[in-house]
C-alpha cells in the first residue's frame, strides 16, 4: 500500500488522536489527500493557526450522526481512519442516547458511507474498556467493533474492508490522568481511586503508528492489539509527586480496577505475532481468518490483562513519559 496514492479522510480528525495522525501522515507519508471530518469549527480554525495548513489538507465540517455529509465526504476516498467517538466515561454515564448516536449510530454511518462511496479500506479505533464493558462507554465501543466486524460480510462483493484496532490508555489524551496529578502536585495531595489499579499505556505516537501499520496489513474482520505496558496508577502518581500525600478516594462509577485487552474466550480465536495480538471473527464467518498461519496460538484460558502483564513501565521510561507534560505545565505557569 502506497500511501502517497491513497485520499485519506480521518473522522474526529481535530482530537488528540486525529491530530498526530495528521501530523505523521504529513511529515512522513505524503498522501495525495487527507480529510479532516469534525463537527466542531472553531478546533479546524485552531489546527489551521497551528500550522495544519498543506495543499493536500481539506477541511470537512460534519457530523458521524450525518449519513448523507459523510457520503458527500467520502467521495473519491481510499481509506478511512475513524477515530469520532464520545470518551469521557462519566458524560457517557450522564448522557447515554447521545454516546449511542455518535459511537454507534455514528459507527453504523460511517460503515455505510464507507461501503456506498467504495472506499477501500476503514479502520476504526477501539478501546480496552469493550472488553467485559461495565460502562456505556465500553458497551458502545463494544457495539461498534461488532458493527465494524461484521460489516465484512454485507461487503462481499465489493473491493471495501473494514477492520478495528484496540488499545489502552493514551497518554496524554483528553483526560488522561498525568496532566490531572501534575495539577495536583501543586496542593500537595493527589486523588486515586484504588491503590490497585492497574492500566495499560502506550504514547499518542505509538498510538498513531500502530494504527497506521495495521490499516496497511488488514485484510478485513480483525481486531489489531498491541503489545503494550503496564503500569501502577500509585506507582505513576509516586513518580509524579513523590512528596505528595496520596489520597484514595474509592472506584468511582463504571470504572475497573484493572483492564483487560482480550479476554478469555476472544483469545481461543486470537493469533500471536512478535508485536501484537490479532483478534478473528469467532465461528466460521468466510472472513476475517487470513493470520491463521502467521502467528501463534494462544494457551487455554489466556487473558491479556493490565495486572498479569509480562510488560511493565519502569521508572525510567515513566519518567520519559511525564517529562513533556511537565515541560508543557511549565510553559503554561509562565505565561500567565
Amino acid at each position: 500500500m502506497e500511501w502517497k496514492d491513497q485520499s485519506v479522510l480521518v473522522t474526529g480528525g481535530t482530537g488528540s488522536f486525529g491530530k498526530k495522525f495528521i501530523e505523521i501522515m504529513l511529515d512522513e507519508y505524503k498522501p495525495a489527500k487527507l480529510i479532516v471530518y469534525s463537527r466542531d469549527e472553531l478546533k479546524q480554525h485552531e489546527m489551521r493557526a497551528d500550522g495544519f495548513d498543506h495543499p493536500t489538507l481539506r477541511y470537512f465540517i460534519g457530523d458521524v450522526r450525518d449519513y448523507r455529509r459523510l457520503r458527500r465526504a467520502m467521495n473519491g476516498v481510499d481509506v478511512v481512519i475513524h477515530a469520532a467517538a464520545l470518551k469521557q466515561v462519566p458524560a457517557c454515564e450522564y448522557n447515554p442516547m447521545e454516546a449511542i448516536k455518535t459511537n454507534i449510530l455514528g459507527s453504523s454511518n460511517v460503515i455505510e458511507a464507507g461501503l456506498d462511496a467504495g472506499v477501500g479500506r476503514v479502520m476504526a479505533l477501539s478501546s480496552d474498556k469493550a472488553v467485559n464493558p461495565v460502562n456505556l462507554y465500553g458497551a458502545t465501543k463494544l457495539a461498534a467493533e461488532k458493527l465494524f466486524v461484521q460489516s465484512n460480510a454485507y461487503a462481499a462483493g465489493t473491493s471495501t474492508r473494514f477492520s478495528c484496532v484496540r488499545y489502552g490508555n493514551v497518554v496524554g489524551s483528553r483526560g488522561s490522568v498525568i496532566p490531572i496529578f501534575i495539577q495536583q502536585r501543586k496542593n500537595g495531595k493527589l486523588t486515586i481511586t484504588d491503590n490497585r489499579m492497574t492500566r495499560f499505556w502506550l504514547t499518542l505516537e505509538q498510538g498513531v503508528r500502530f494504527v497506521i501499520k495495521c490499516t496497511e496489513q488488514m485484510y478485513g474482520g480483525e481486531v489489531f492489539v498491541p503489545k503494550i505496558p503496564s503500569t501502577k496508577i500509585i506507582d505513576l502518581a509516586k513518580v509524579i509527586a513523590p512528596q505528595a500525600e496520596i489520597e484514595v478516594i474509592g472506584i468511582r462509577p463504571g470504572e475497573k480496577l484493572h483492564e483487560v485487552l482480550i479476554n478469555t474466550d476472544e483469545a481461543r480465536a486470537t493469533v500471536e505475532l512478535d508485536d501484537m495480538f490479532i483478534v478473528q471473527p469467532s465461528g466460521s464467518l468466510w472472513f476475517g481468518h487470513d493470520w491463521n498461519d502467521e502467528g501463534l496460538s494462544l494457551p487455554d484460558g489466556f487473558r491479556y490483562g493490565s495486572d498479569t502483564n509480562p510488560q511493565w513501565l519502569t521508572i525510567e521510561q515513566m519518567h520519559e513519559i511525564i517529562t513533556p507534560f511537565e515541560e508543557l505545565e511549565t510553559v503554561k505557569d509562565s505565561v500567565k
